[in-house]
C-alpha cells in the first residue's frame, strides 16, 4: 500500500478565489503593448509563466529574429507584473471553498500541503502573506516551524520552467522529501494544472471545475478526476484506503 505523503496544489482558481484578476490584468496588458489576444486563448493560457506566455505571443507575432523581440517580451511582462501586483495589493484575497477544511484534513493525516503557482515569487507572497499563510514559512518557503497553513511554496520563477512541465511538482517532492510520484496527488484548475501532474507521474492528477475552467473544458483533458470544489478531495483521499482513519 503507498500512502499519500504529499498533495501539490495550484494557486489562483483552486486553493485562492480567482475572479477572472489574472485574465483581466492580462488583457490590458497586452492591450496596452500592442498584441492582439482573444480571451479564449488568454483563457487557455492560465497557469502558464506569463513570461513564457508573452515570448510565445511575440514569436508568433514579429518572430525571435525580430530586433526587438527581447525588448517587447520584457517590458510587456513588465508592465503585466505593474498591474498584476497593483491589483492584489489593494484587493481582497479569499480561499475557495472547502480549501482552509481540506488543509486541515491533510494536517490530521500527516499529508504535507505544497502550493505551485503560474505566479512569481513577488505577486505569490502578496497573495500569501494575505492569506496569512506566508507566516511560518522559512527563507526558502518550507515550513519547518511546524507553524504555518502550508508546508511549502514554489513560484515558477523557482524552476527552470513552469507549467506543463513538471518541475515544481518535482522540486516540491524533493524539498518534502517525498521519491515517490505515487505518493503524489496534484490538482489544479487549468489544463497546464493537469499536464503537469500527468508528466510528473502523480497518482492523480485531479481537476476542480470551480475555479477558471468548466467541467465541460477539462473533461476533454488527460485526468484522474475533476471535482466540484477542493471538498470532495477528502472523500477520494478515503476512497483510496491510504489512511488509518477517516
Amino acid at each position: 500500500m503507498y500512502p499519500i505523503k504529499l498533495v501539490v496544489f495550484d494557486m489562483a482558481g483552486t486553493t485562492v478565489q480567482d475572479k477572472k484578476e489574472v485574465e483581466t490584468c492580462f488583457a490590458i496588458a497586452c492591450e496596452y503593448v500592442g498584441l492582439n489576444v482573444s480571451e479564449e486563448r488568454i483563457l487557455a493560457l492560465q497557469g502558464y509563466s506569463k513570461i513564457e506566455v508573452f515570448r510565445m505571443l511575440w514569436e508568433e507575432k514579429s518572430g525571435k529574429d525580430h530586433p526587438e523581440y527581447n525588448e517587447n517580451v520584457l517590458y510587456s511582462y513588465d508592465y503585466f507584473r505593474m498591474i498584476l501586483e497593483e491589483h492584489y495589493r489593494n484587493s481582497e484575497v479569499l480561499p475557495t471553498e472547502g480549501c482552509l477544511e481540506v488543509f486541515e484534513f491533510l494536517r490530521k493525516n500527516n499529508i504535507k500541503i505544497a502550493l505551485t503557482t503560474g505566479f512569481y515569487r513577488v505577486v505569490t507572497n502578496i497573495i500569501l502573506e494575505k492569506l496569512g499563510w506566508l507566516a511560518g514559512l522559512e527563507y526558502n518557503y518550507v515550513n519547518t516551524s511546524g507553524k504555518s497553513v502550508i508546508d511549502l511554496s514554489i513560484a515558477s520563477d523557482e524552476v527552470p520552467k513552469g507549467r506543463p512541465e513538471p518541475y515544481m511538482i518535482q522540486k516540491a517532492m524533493k524539498l518534502m522529501g517525498v521519491t515517490d510520484p505515487y505518493e503524489v496527488i496534484n490538482i489544479g484548475d487549468t489544463p497546464s494544472d493537469l499536464k503537469s501532474g500527468v508528466r510528473a507521474g502523480c497518482r492523480l492528477s485531479l481537476g476542480v471545475v470551480n475555479g477558471t475552467h468548466t467541467r465541460q473544458q477539462l473533461t476533454i483533458l488527460r485526468n484522474d478526476g475533476l471535482l466540484n470544489s477542493l471538498k470532495d478531495l477528502k472523500d477520494i483521499i478515503i476512497k483510496l484506503g491510504v489512511l488509518s482513519e477517516a
